[in-house]
């Protein structure tokens, strides 16, 4: 498997990151099922976006790259997100790329323009937009173009290295290609064919990376090998915030510090995403983050106070591997763990097992889940308040919880005695 990664010039938003958390479902997926799963992820760190964030900052490009690469994958693991086995950064495999793009010149798929840069030609690669069902002759047609993001209804010849000018300051790579450095898309082409060959299995991301990123990518390797370059391409839709797009323009970018800031545990995202099928848009509201926050909290308290042991229920196992194999439908998984916390035919330890086995593809984290340890004011009103309800008085009792609950927690009274927890 190859995911797009991120591109290191700034912090990842919410919407980046449905990608990385549906990517990582896939993998749990066939890894729950005994598949060997090879998961290959790259760092994009030098492209157009992130040589122009270091100038602007006045740093190097080194550190402006890694400084957001340990953000992404700090993010990452508070979302619970497999590491992937090899976490790869573009700027380790340069020669890589001069040799796929060197293939392409020979072959005739790529020419060299006047300045020195290198162009993709994509009148002569027959099968150029197939993944994006592109309709060649009803698009306009322009000659070429360096940039890496570009206008998606244009054809046009794209960049594969990048001849050296003053914008790019100490940003390049001196090779027989000349001076400069590559274009963003001959990056993924050399990194996954490195490490998973020249055909691989599953090739994912988000869906704004089908045209021209991927489409691309298909062009470059797929003109140098002959083979079908992937089997199965994968693509998750987009999140809005408030019903609209998210942008910079918009001034609705929202992180995932931006949701720890107002106290929400980052799983409650998690959780929130997996309420919606990947490839459906889902639209994000702080009052549906709370929604899934508090379902995420009551999920937490009722697999805390089942008793440990038993076994998985194949009933159930069964179903929900029909499930997550119907295309990832997390929905209906969703649905089927709550479905378990009320079946009164499965015993208490038979749930927690299942549960237990659902997690390790939801990844919803139940078995690291640790109540929040009160201070030692709220201790002090639970003993009393225990105190007041073994005497029968409950009136104190409630005083007594009224008084906790100002203070930021909820007390709930379960089989095993009162438990307390961190309101939201």
């Amino acid at each position: 498997m190859y995911h797009c990664g991120p591109t290191v010039y700034d912090r990842a938003h919410i919407g980046n990151l449905r990608s990385f958390i549906t990517w990582d479902i896939l993998r749990r997926v066939f890894e729950s099922q005994a598949f060997t799963v090879n998961q290959v992820m790259n760092v994009t760190d030098v492209d157009d976006k992130t040589i122009k964030r270091s100038r602007e900052e006045g740093v190097s490009l080194k550190k402006l790259t890694e400084r957001h690469t340990d953000f992404f994958v700090k993010d990452i693991n508070s979302l619970n997100i497999l590491t992937p086995h090899k976490l790869i950064k573009a700027t380790d495999h340069i020669d890589e790329m001069i040799a796929l793009i060197e293939q392409l010149l020979k072959k005739g798929l790529a020419y060299k323009s006047a300045d020195g840069s290198v162009y993709f030609k994509i009148s002569a690669f027959k099968k150029y937009g197939q993944l994006a069902r592109l309709k060649i002759k009803t698009l306009e047609r322009t000659d070429r173009v360096r940039d890496d993001n570009y206008d998606k209804e244009n054809i046009r010849d794209f960049v594969l290295w990048k001849s050296w000018t003053e914008e790019d300051g100490n940003v390049f790579w001196q090779t027989q290609l000349g001076k400069g450095r590559p274009g963003w898309h001959i990056e993924c082409s050399a990194m996954s064919m490195k490490y998973l060959g020249e055909e691989f299995d599953i090739h994912t991301g988000g869906k704004d990376l089908i045209f021209p990123h991927h489409t691309n990518e298909i062009a470059q390797s797929e003109g140098v090998t002959g083979k079908q370059f992937v089997r199965y391409w994968l693509h998750n839709e987009f999140v809005l915030v408030d019903g609209q797009k998210m942008a910079k323009s918009e001034g609705n970018i929202i992180t995932l510090n931006n949701i720890a800031e107002k106290g929400f545990n980052p799983l409650s995202y998690r959780y929130f995403l997996l309420q919606a099928h990947y490839r459906t848009q889902i639209n994000f509201t702080w009052n549906a983050l709370r929604a899934a926050h508090n379902a995420l909290q009551k999920l937490y308290e009722q697999y805390g106070v089942l008793p440990d042991g038993g076994s998985i229920s194949k009933t159930y196992q069964k179903k929900f591997v029909e499930i997550v194999n119907n295309d990832l439908d997390t929905p209906q998984a969703l649905a089927l763990l709550w479905k378990l916390l009320k079946d009164t035919a499965i015993t208490p330890r038979d749930k927690k097992n299942t549960l237990a086995y659902f997690d390790e593809v939801l990844g919803l984290g139940l078995q690291k889940y640790k109540p929040a340890e009160a201070p030692e004011k709220v201790r002090s009103l639970m003993e009393l308040r225990e105190y007041a309800r073994k005497k029968e008085d409950f009136k104190t009792a409630d005083n007594l919880r009224l008084k906790i609950e100002r203070l930021g927690f909820t007390v709930k009274d379960t089989p095993s005695g009162p438990r307390i927890y961190k309101s939201q």
